[in-house]
């Protein structure tokens, strides 16, 4: 363990969070960054750091070192969630309905400050760093448009990282895996027409309530009897919309939802399941149902880590933390658009331990009282930068 790195990320945490906090103050959601990205731009030239802005409508892509292979990236997301902030914090979100509930301002922050440690070891570089500040992570498939758009190229990257606060792990303790770390995701709607009319002649109806409700309950046996309980699925109906009166049958229902799976393949059968079951119940009631996914957004792939570049994440944690603070976790059905990255490139993906039950920092991503402990954002940026300098060594 070599604590010069960290002592120097800590020298600077006070910086590191003050942007935390400013990006916390001011959320913004999917492909709206564009304060976030300004705070980025403004940042990396007041560093001295050369990038390219508007890619993907509001990411940033910058660059270090040589400017010549080989090259390493690291990448963090900028996108908040339309959550309403409960969290007991002193610098809440300022914009009601929306919030920083899955940690992407450390995320951001984290990255800033390992840009100005590379910075400030710009001459040891042996090659290339790229930052990626990506948009739209909680949908939009950000990470597939960075990709399209040239963020992996010019010179083309050789292996990628990317850290994630992870809730479940104490603070500073660091958490990954070879091979799949989390789920393949998609997003689900199903529509039923029937024939509306009123509810006291329901046999002059072709009731599409009753034919959803059949629908939502048949799909609960597509993990239990269409899944191998070797492959963790996940099938899950949020949201449901049908009628506005008591006293009429309606036309339409609707229902949300998500799919998972810790396989890119097992989401497509999950995918053909739900539509065969689906369309059949519906004909059954005299309905009709389509199944597409939300807002046109595609399926996020598994992410998957590289066994080489697990190890290498090894090698570079042991550098700031004990060796009892790097630990295998289990794989989630959580998603992340760090998959599409890692299918390009060698890359891993990896849990930054933010619970601290002192301060109230227990509760997990999503959750509108979601709270990080903030010692962690300077180990991130350690962490970020000694990635970067094994992955060009080596």
């Amino acid at each position: 363990m070599n604590s010069v790195l960290l002592n120097s990320a800590r020298a600077i945490s006070g910086w590191i969070v003050d942007i935390r906090r400013t990006l916390h103050q001011h959320p913004e959601v999917k492909y709206e960054e564009v304060e976030t990205s300004r705070l980025v731009q403004k940042t990396l030239t007041e560093l001295g750091i050369s990038f390219r802005h508007s890619v993907a409508r509001t990411g940033v892509v910058a660059t270090l070192g040589t400017g010549s292979g080989p090259c390493v990236a690291l990448r963090a997301d900028m996108d908040a969630l339309p959550i309403h902030e409960e969290a007991d914090v002193e610098f809440p979100s300022r914009i009601p309905g929306k919030m920083h509930a899955c940690g992407h301002d450390c995320h951001t922050a984290m990255l800033l400050g390992a840009a100005r440690l590379l910075k400030e070891r710009e001459s040891e570089l042996r090659g290339t760093v790229r930052l990626i500040f990506q948009p739209a992570e909680e949908g939009g498939a950000g990470g597939a448009r960075m990709i399209e758009e040239g963020a992996l190229q010019n010179p083309g990257v050789d292996r990628v990282f990317g850290i994630h606060v992870w809730p479940e792990l104490p603070t500073g303790f660091i958490g990954g895996r070879t091979g799949t770390l989390m789920a393949a995701v998609g997003s689900l709607r199903i529509s039923v027409r029937g024939k509306g009319g009123h509810a006291a002649f329901p046999h002059m109806t072709h009731d599409p309530v009753v034919a959803m409700s059949q629908i939502i309950c048949g799909l609960q046996t597509v993990v239990a009897r269409e899944m191998s309980p070797f492959d963790p699925s996940v099938v899950s109906i949020t949201t449901l919309c049908a009628g506005n009166a008591f006293n009429v049958i309606p036309q339409d229902v609707v229902a949300t939802g998500t799919i998972r799976s810790l396989t890119t393949e097992g989401l497509l059968r999950l995918r053909a399941a739900i539509e065969r079951i689906a369309v059949s119940i519906a004909s059954a009631h005299r309905c009709t149902a389509t199944v597409e996914r939300i807002d046109d957004d595609p399926d996020y792939p598994a992410t998957v880590n590289d066994a080489n570049s697990w190890a290498m994440v090894q090698k570079a944690a042991a550098d700031l933390v004990p060796l009892s603070q790097i630990v295998e976790v289990p794989p989630v059905l959580g998603g992340e658009d760090f998959a599409y990255y890692a299918e390009k490139v060698p890359g891993c993906f990896v849990g930054l331990g933010i619970r601290n039950e002192a301060i109230g920092a227990v509760e997990f991503v999503h959750h509108p009282r979601f709270k990080v402990d903030e010692a962690a954002l300077p180990v991130g940026a350690a962490l970020h930068t000694s990635f970067a300098l094994h992955a060009l060594k080596s």
